[in-house]
């Protein structure tokens, strides 16, 4: 049982056939639960393949929206087919940051975990992390990031994996990418749209490496669907900026109801946040059997993690969960 609930969030249907029950709250991912409301009312067609002009439109508004070059993007089926992909273009060395998104350590065969306190010993090899990491949510700023992108040496590449980073705008690396540099970013559009379903993601790095992407992935590396759904959600700035401002004020009060339960939430990501207490796995049982799905980890036996609720009243059955013991 804990393996399927340890290896990644939204289990909803294990859990349901596990614990029992309907009425559900999700939180063990770290989707927005307030999702871009335009995906009904994008205009698809399904009868054509994608077309090629779409998709550079797509990867255009996506690109203004990171603040990189157009050339310098390539759309992909996910973040995580993304990174699975980059991985296997990469010799080794390479060294992982740990703990860290599972897929980190499978990328490059041979990768090896490094805590982030013995950072200097991957110098001249590839580094992979992400910014803000999951699953404790901490933020690296853009003057570290780049002190790591600088010990890389001759051969090595930074490969940092941005797929929470539209809640943190300033410390995006997207504005750094330029041919020469041995940087490649990874974005997601499902986490922070909400809509994770449509199985977006892009590469972002020189624009001979995201080149060779393209020749790798074909004529046709996402779908119709994505490409319209993606094009309009980027454009929309407006709100892209009042959810960014909504995520935070929610992240908020989630914090609140941990620490009143008493808890010390870590993080800055407003997606999710990290509990440690203690005994994980109890507590993910507890409020299972009050149907709230939680993320616990295999790595760590404390470690909780609780997606943002996204309405008052799943606040309230947390906390009223939390307070029941």
């Amino acid at each position: 049982m804990t393996v399927r609930w340890t290896w990644h969030g939204g289990g909803l249907d294990a859990a349901r056939a596990h614990f029992g029950g309907e009425d559900w709250i999700d939180l063990s991912t770290g989707i927005n639960p307030h999702a871009w409301p335009g995906a009904a009312a994008t205009s698809i067609d399904w009868r054509c393949l994608p077309d090629e002009r779409a998709l550079r439109n797509l990867e255009t508004a996506a690109a203004d929206h990171f603040g990189c070059g157009a050339d310098h993007l390539c759309a992909v089926p996910g973040t995580e087919a993304g990174l699975r992909l980059i991985g296997s273009m990469l010799p080794g060395p390479a060294f992982h940051l740990s703990p860290a998104y599972r897929t980190h350590g499978e990328m490059v065969e041979g990768s090896v975990p490094i805590p982030k306190h013995r950072l200097d010993e991957a110098d001249g090899s590839s580094l992979i992390l992400a910014n803000p990491n999951n699953p404790d949510g901490h933020v690296l700023d853009r003057d570290t990031l780049l002190g790591f992108l600088e010990r890389r040496g001759r051969e090595g590449w930074l490969l940092v994996d941005e797929a929470f980073a539209d809640c943190h705008a300033a410390y995006s690396l997207a504005t750094h990418v330029e041919d020469g540099r041995r940087l490649l970013l990874f974005r997601s559009f499902g986490k922070f749209f909400g809509l994770a379903g449509v199985r977006l993601g892009f590469v972002i790095g020189p624009s001979a490496f995201i080149g060779e992407v393209r020749r790798r992935l074909g004529a046709w590396p996402v779908s119709a669907a994505a490409i319209a759904i993606g094009t309009a959600a980027y454009r929309d700035t407006g709100w892209i900026a009042g959810m960014r401002a909504r995520l935070g004020r929610e992240a908020d009060e989630l914090d609140s109801v941990l620490r009143a339960s008493g808890f010390d939430p870590q993080g800055a990501c407003p997606l999710f946040r990290l509990i440690d207490c203690g005994d994980a796995m109890d507590l993910f049982d507890r409020l299972a059997k009050r149907a709230i799905l939680t993320r616990p980890f295999d790595h760590d036996p404390g470690w909780l993690r609780i997606g943002l609720p996204g309405t008052g009243e799943s606040l309230a059955r947390l906390q009223q969960a939390l307070r029941d013991g």
